[in-house]
């Protein structure tokens, strides 16, 4: 698969990701994907950042259409113990775009804009998300699509 484009969504330096949050906010990228393929993305990004060393509790990801099935399956238990692992921020964490006010800010925020086209989830997400990421948010699917939503070319 192709790399991530990488982009900042100020004109200052972007911040390394693994480096303290920067005054101007955290690096976005991008990773181009089709709104079905937008999870499978995610779960590379999620993947790749483990892989380079980050801790699964700094991330917390994002769907604006279906739930991840960790999400779901997770939620069958009640949403005590599914907030209960969110608390904990012992592993990435997993929810739907809808509730990211309810998620508490992580390093790394990695959203994947899946689902029906229904583009007010994802103009009402990006920034919340956006606003949760300390170092880094990497957005996956349709770049129409998320330019338009946060409102400026990324």
């Amino acid at each position: 698969p192709t790399p991530p484009a990488q982009r900042s969504h100020t004109s200052a330096a972007p911040t390394p990701p693994s480096g303290p949050p920067s005054p101007a906010g955290p690096q976005i990228q991008l990773i181009p994907a089709p709104a079905d393929g937008a999870l499978d993305a995610a779960g590379e990004a999620v993947d790749l950042l483990l892989d380079t060393g980050r801790a699964p509790g700094d991330i917390l990801v994002l769907t604006t259409g279906e739930q991840h099935p960790w999400a779901a399956h997770e939620l069958s238990f009640g949403e005590d113990a599914y907030w209960a692992q969110h608390d904990a921020r012992d592993d990435v964490f997993y929810a739907a775009a809808a509730l990211v006010e309810r998620a508490s800010a992580r390093p790394v925020v990695v959203v994947a804009v899946n689902g029906d086209g229904d583009e007010d989830k994802a103009a009402r997400a990006l920034p919340l998300a956006l606003a949760r990421a300390g170092t880094l948010l990497i957005v996956c699917g349709d770049p129409e699509r998320i330019n338009a939503a946060l409102g400026a070319g990324v």
